[in-house]
């Protein structure tokens, strides 16, 4: 442990602020970022001293560090890497992470990304705890532990994720939230308004195609960007699948968003994973869309 790993570190969290300001993030998260670079070039300790000694509690109680910088750098000092940090980048690997962690190989890290969607640590987490992972032929009692036993250190998790917590909870953010930031990021994507970047993935030209939106609803942050999943260039919905990332209180999470292909949701924007809470948002505004139309009519 040394003081230079304090600067190594800020130097990334002066990127990701860098990478924020360009492509059009909120001026109050990039001043967040770089006030962080700042007050971690100025520890007189090891910030790894701080992760060790006190995890994620000890990053928060520095000035300036909210609980979501925390978990930044946190990630940052424990795997000397950060997803947000490849996202911005157009570097993202899903299956390169979740196969970072041991007992997930190449191979099932690609069936956890294509059949489960799994597309974080946090999400894998929690399918370890809410019984997908143990579904998944190969991994035992032995791995299953193993895993959840890594995820546990690299996450820097005090205790076990409860399952409301969980990707598929109803009681998580409301659709109509996340349809309106997919609305918002794909009228500005038609409108050519957005930033685009060049993703690592299925991108041998290193053509910078894919657009960005760095937008906020109430203390939430969202980045959101069209998949450039395997799957979706398969399918050829690279212009229709978006993939949602924000923060919440369970650390950063993700959803994707679809058009529907089958009743009831023909040609409809439904968050994956939450069709019957797209169903009742769906049947309540057409409801009320038909009251409205009652109501002029008489």
């Amino acid at each position: 442990m040394s003081i230079q790993e304090n600067q190594e570190i800020a130097q990334k969290l002066r990127e990701v602020a860098l990478l924020l300001d360009e492509q059009g993030a909120n001026r109050f998260r990039i001043r967040a970022y770089r006030t962080a670079a700042e007050r971690l070039e100025r520890l007189e300790v090891p910030v790894s001293q701080i992760v060790e000694q006190q995890g994620t509690d000890g990053l928060q109680a520095l000035p300036g560090i909210g609980i979501s910088l925390a978990r930044s750098i946190h990630t940052l000092v424990v795997t000397g890497r950060l997803p947000m940090l490849d996202r911005l980048r157009g570097e993202l690997d899903s299956t390169a992470l979740l196969a970072s962690i041991p007992g997930i190989g190449p191979a099932l890290a690609t069936r956890l990304y294509d059949d489960l969607h799994i597309h974080t640590l946090e999400q894998l987490e929690m399918a370890a705890h809410d019984g997908r992972l143990a579904d998944i032929e190969g991994v035992g009692p032995k791995k299953l532990q193993g895993i959840i036993d890594s995820l546990t250190a690299r996450l820097g998790r005090v205790r076990r994720p409860t399952q409301s917590a969980g990707p598929h909870a109803s009681g998580e953010l409301s659709v109509e939230e996340l349809l309106d930031v997919d609305r918002e990021y794909r009228e500005s994507s038609l409108a050519n308004k957005l930033q685009k970047i060049a993703p690592r993935r299925f991108n041998p030209k290193k053509e910078a195609w894919l657009p960005i939106l760095h937008t906020q609803r109430g203390p939430r942050h969202y980045t959101a960007m069209f998949s450039n999943s395997a799957l979706a260039h398969q399918l050829k919905k690279t212009r229709d699948w978006v993939i949602l990332y924000y923060d919440d209180d369970h650390g950063e999470r993700q959803c994707t968003v679809v058009t529907g292909r089958s009743a009831p949701f023909t040609g409809k924007r439904i968050v994956r994973g939450r069709e019957a809470d797209c169903a009742s948002y769906y049947h309540s505004h057409e409801a009320g869309a038909a009251v409205g139309d009652s109501s002029k009519q008489s």
